[in-house]
């Protein structure tokens, strides 16, 4: 079994868009999707293989909330990036902590893996959230140069815990990386919507759905 990490395994089907987006706009930053998701994706691309593989979590997201403020001149502003940053590894640890009982028993039934498009310090990341253990394989797309939806990426993944694409199921929160990337490489498939378009609908017909992480033992 293959999860997502941004938005999967760190949140009920939320990305870091949303996120980072909530969080400065209850900052007091105005802000719109329109100005905000194409400077977000602009700073989240550069930090891709620009970052150690030791960087923390925190590290991360302040260097990604950093770079988002200075691309909106927000930073002059007073944005207050440290405490964004403070707030998204939060929660994201919280939901991590909340979600370690579930994986932990799925790890004694199945081999997990993840498969993220990340920095390059995904392992890292897993390390400080205690859930590295779990997984016989943490897929970076910093580090081996595949993004999905590449079904490359997928197939790295089942070839290092030894399986083929048939007896895998990927859960992701995105149709589009997630849920088309892992139809590509053959594989089952399980969306976690997290409600923010009323209007998405599964990209197969007869696809599982869930709304939270929690749900899915009750799929197996």
């Amino acid at each position: 079994m293959l999860f997502d990490f941004g938005g999967t395994l760190d949140a009920d089907g939320l990305t870091w868009k949303e996120r980072l987006f909530r969080l400065c706009v209850a900052e007091g930053a105005v802000l719109t999707p329109g100005r905000f998701d194409p400077l977000f994706y602009a700073a989240d691309d550069k930090l891709v293989g620009a970052v150690p593989p030791t960087l923390s979590f925190l590290d991360t997201v302040f260097r990604l909330v950093a770079a988002v403020a200075d691309a909106m001149a927000l930073r002059d502003n007073h944005l207050p990036i440290d405490r964004i940053a403070r707030r998204f590894v939060g929660d994201a640890m919280e939901t991590l902590r909340g979600n370690t009982p579930l994986l932990s028993r799925l790890s004694r039934r199945y081999r997990l893996g993840i498969v993220s498009n990340f920095y390059g310090n995904l392992a890292t990341v897993c390390e400080e959230a205690g859930i590295r253990r779990l997984f016989g394989v943490v897929i970076d797309s910093g580090r081996v140069g595949y993004v999905k939806p590449d079904s490359r990426i997928f197939h790295r993944a089942v070839e290092e815990l030894g399986l083929t694409p048939a007896d895998a199921t990927f859960v992701g929160d995105s149709l589009s990386r997630d849920m088309a990337g892992a139809r590509a490489a053959g594989m089952r498939h399980i969306w976690l919507d997290g409600g923010t378009d009323p209007t998405a609908k599964p990209c197969c017909p007869g696809d599982r759905v869930i709304a939270s992480l929690h749900e899915l033992e009750g799929l197996l």
